[in-house]
């Protein structure tokens, strides 16, 4: 799944590309933001750049909201009764065990 990608219509309601909601078929232009402040260990905090870096996001906000859809879409599945596996550079899977 690319970073612009999202779960399909399921239990979260998570946004296709264009942006509109899935669930509910509105536009974010429409909606209410939500303000959210946290505190992070110096670790998490490290963790969150590096992630930013990586992914080359242009902002933390978008660092959580592409890891939001990431889990959201590992639970859909997981409830749905499918594995997660990791496939390593040789095609040895080795399945990934989700805990929440």
């Amino acid at each position: 799944m690319s970073a612009s990608a999202t779960a399909s219509n399921g239990l979260f309601g998570l946004r296709n590309a264009a942006g509109h909601n899935e669930a509910r078929g509105t536009s974010r232009a429409k909606e209410k933001e939500h303000r959210l402040h946290l505190a992070l260990s110096p670790r998490s905090m490290e963790l969150l750049d590096a992630l930013k870096d990586k992914t080359e996001a242009s902002s933390y906000a978008e660092v959580f909201k592409n890891a939001m859809r990431l889990y959201a879409a590992i639970i859909e599945e997981t409830d749905k009764g499918n594995d997660l596996y990791l496939k390593d550079q040789d095609g040895n899977l080795t399945q990934y065990k989700v805990f929440f």
